[in-house]
């Protein structure tokens, strides 16, 4: 069997149509715009923080179903991974903010909204779809779960810290980051980790994995296709007057990707990692959690703001551009990691 025909097997439905679903949901906001002119105001009669309350139960399930997949269990093992560990601290917190933030300036000096949401989907470190290129490409399963949760847990302490040093100290106010993180990110979090304590105790590990995850999982998509919907349908004039903003911002996006992915992917591979390694700090370092990013951006900066609308596109952009990932490091396992391949077993001659 071909590696693309295992690869798109692997992955479900909601996942192989992602990006078409997303198309498919700013197309929607769009029609809604022009049909229900007074939309804003419907969403904006009742709100959580400074976001509507529709609009934040579809942040807030956005969230949820990914962290109640962390195996927050694993990571005390991180600290007996200490050069895997470092390895992935240096690429997720130190290379990869700073290399969003160097694009961001390039490709949208003159663009000040959108250059800051993107640095927050670079801020972001991804602890949802990672999982999914991780399994395709062959990956280290339980490391990429300990860095998942891993990520999780320093998000909740440093996104804001971050937000505030990389965006400005004049542009945003670190307690309203702070606030969005814990609304958004810490509230689904608790809920995520007591869902999967209390369940795998009362139903065992193999139940809550095998059969309630596979069920909860892909709801987070109604979540964020909600919000995109929802954020489309408000920001419509904007985006009809401005089509080509879309591509402004999907590039230093692709750029980033792809970069990330070859930086680390190189990293690891200098630092003797086997192939299974190289591929998790990879796929970890070159993802993102769009759904904390947008969810930040629309609570601090407003659902109509630039910075909403940049990090939107963040998920356009990384799914396929991360499917095509996987393709790579398949294809660059074959020459740089030849001694783990397989022996090819002799042939027998009757």
């Amino acid at each position: 069997m071909s590696t693309t025909k295992i690869v798109t097997e692997e992955m479900s439905i909601l996942d192989k149509f992602l990006p078409l679903l997303i198309i498919g949901a700013m197309v929607l906001g769009l029609f809604m715009n022009r049909l229900v002119p007074n939309i804003q105001d419907i969403f904006s009669q009742v709100q959580i923080d400074t976001v509507s309350l529709p609009i934040a139960i579809g942040l807030l399930w956005m969230m949820y179903p990914v962290l109640a997949k962390v195996q927050y269990e694993k990571i005390p093992h991180a600290l007996q991974e200490y050069k895997l560990f470092g390895t992935s601290l240096v690429q997720n917190w130190i290379i990869g903010p700073i290399f969003m933030t160097f694009l961001a300036w390039v490709f949208l000096a003159n663009y000040p909204g959108y250059r800051e949401g993107i640095i927050l989907v670079g801020l972001a470190r991804c602890i949802a779809m990672v999982l999914i290129w991780n399994m395709l490409a062959g990956g280290d399963a339980e490391k990429c779960a300990i860095l998942v949760a891993l990520n999780s847990v320093f998000q909740i302490f440093f996104y804001a810290i971050y937000a505030w040093i990389f965006i400005g100290i004049t542009n945003i106010n670190i307690l309203d980051i702070a606030r969005s993180v814990f609304i958004f990110l810490g509230i689904p979090l608790i809920a995520g980790f007591l869902t999967r304590e209390i369940l795998r105790r009362q139903k065992g590990e193999n139940w809550y994995t095998s059969v309630f995850i596979p069920k909860l999982g892909p709801t987070a998509i109604i979540g964020l296709l909600f919000t995109v919907v929802a954020m489309f349908s408000m920001q419509g004039e904007k985006i009809l007057g401005q089509p080509l903003d879309i591509l402004i911002i999907a590039i230093p996006l692709f750029i980033y990707f792809i970069g990330m992915f070859l930086i680390s992917f190189l990293v690891s591979f200098l630092l003797k990692f086997r192939y299974p390694e190289t591929v998790t700090l990879s796929f970890t370092a070159a993802s993102n959690n769009f759904e904390l990013a947008i969810a930040v951006a629309i609570a601090t900066f407003g659902i109509n703001s630039d910075q909403a609308l940049a990090t939107v596109v963040g998920p356009l952009i990384e799914v396929p551009v991360l499917l095509l990932l996987v393709y790579l490091a398949l294809w660059l396992k074959q020459y740089l990691f030849k001694t783990e391949l397989p022996s090819p077993q002799p042939s027998r001659i009757s």
